[in-house]
């Protein structure tokens, strides 16, 4: 009796850009899909070489900082790109232009223009990319959609987030564009909501069901900064959609203490809270025990993968970052973040002393629970009382 056994499939050839920083994350993960026979990494983008100690569980992948060229000599098929902001247009394109498909780390450009460019190009050249925002494989996401659907919270009032997060002073010194608005000419807009904090306002527009570039019709934007940087570090973000609901972002990097972010669905029977990044849903109703579930998450380059190689649909493509991009677009378009002013912040340093190497940062007093507020009200700053968001609302196309 013979026995049939599924073909085995060739590993598709990887190129990283940018080995460093996030990047690591990267290549953990490619390590783990190449452990699998998914993947092989054949090339690695870098200004400086990543050393033998960074590449371990790699076999010698060609390394160069000429990324077209890397391209072409390897035979990549595909290539994940996670440098700086105001590269990664420029980098999907030549990637593109060369039938190579494209993870594409968040956020994809730093404007509208931009991210049009790319995913037109993108278009042209038939070939797939992915945008990292990791939320949009989660589980997640569609099941509280669904909840929605079925009216398990009656009707939707209102979508809020809340992201408040520790950033030391170090995290402004990582690299020459960090906390940058623009750098030698080139948008940046590295800002707690458009960088660290965007999976908080990609998740919320895509359980509110608004992802799409023509889902937006208003946006507000209040934005500060307790560090002394370009960009904001102590924002919120009020977002009107087309058919009229209201999703609101409110996000520091200056809190008192860490916390786990968080989407929060309002209903007239109830609410769904969601722990994005750990895919955590807590469905509260009056008259019901709470129920609380733990959903699984597939892996965005494993998914773009799946695409090239079975037809699977992506999870990430360019067209579910629309509505996100007129947010950063509204961000960019922004007056420049406002100077908290004096007394406003305070320096801790955690871990001891600076000067014997304690860690420090600058803490807004009462910022954990004005974003909490945010959240639970659909509320900016201004409205909340804050007495140094008084009088810079701004409201963007």
């Amino acid at each position: 009796m013979s026995m049939s056994t599924a073909p085995r499939r060739t590993p598709l050839p990887v190129v990283l850009a940018g080995g460093r920083g996030h990047g690591r994350h990267h290549l953990k993960n490619i390590r783990r899909l190449q452990d699998r026979g998914l993947v092989r990494l054949v090339g690695v983008c870098e200004p400086r070489r990543l050393t033998d100690q960074e590449l371990d569980g790699f076999e010698a992948p060609r390394q160069s900082a000429d990324f077209a060229a890397l391209l072409e000599s390897t035979g990549a098929a595909v290539a994940v790109v996670s440098t700086p902001i105001h590269t990664h247009t420029e980098l999907a394109l030549l990637a593109a232009e060369r039938g190579v498909h494209i993870l594409l780390e968040k956020p994809p450009a730093p404007s509208f223009a931009e991210f049009r460019r790319m995913a037109d190009g993108v278009t042209a050249a038939g070939v797939a990319c992915q945008i990292g925002f990791q939320t949009l494989g989660s589980g997640a996401v569609p099941a509280i959609r669904a909840l929605i659907a079925e009216g398990a919270i009656g009707e939707v009032l209102g979508v809020g987030a809340a992201g408040a997060w520790v950033r030391e002073e170090a995290y402004y010194h990582r690299a020459p564009w960090a906390g940058r608005r623009r750098l030698d000419g080139a948008e940046v807009i590295d800002g707690a909501l458009t960088n660290p904090l965007a999976h908080a306002v990609s998740t919320a527009l895509a359980i509110d069901g608004s992802i799409g570039v023509d889902d937006t019709a208003e946006i507000e934007t209040e934005l500060f900064r307790a560090y002394d940087i370009e960009a904001d570090d102590t924002s919120c973000v009020r977002i009107t959609t087309a058919r009229g609901s209201r999703v609101t972002v409110a996000a520091t990097l200056c809190a008192e203490r860490s916390a786990e972010a968080y989407v929060v669905v309002h209903g007239e029977r109830g609410r769904i809270t969601c722990w994005f990044n750990r895919d955590r849903v807590l469905l509260e109703r009056s008259g019901h025990e709470d129920v609380e579930t733990v959903f699984g998450r597939t892996d965005l380059l494993e998914n773009l993968v799946e695409h090239v190689t079975a037809g699977a649909p992506l999870l990430a493509p360019p067209e579910s970052s629309g509505a996100f991009m007129r947010v950063v677009e509204a961000i960019r378009t922004s007056p420049d973040p406002a100077e908290l002013p004096p007394g406003s912040w305070q320096v801790a340093t955690d871990g001891g002393a600076a000067a014997d190497g304690g860690a420090r940062r600058r803490v807004v007093p009462g910022i954990d629970a004005l974003v909490a507020e945010s959240a639970e009200t659909l509320s900016l700053y201004s409205e909340l009382g804050a007495p140094w968001a008084l009088t810079t609302r701004v409201v963007g196309a």
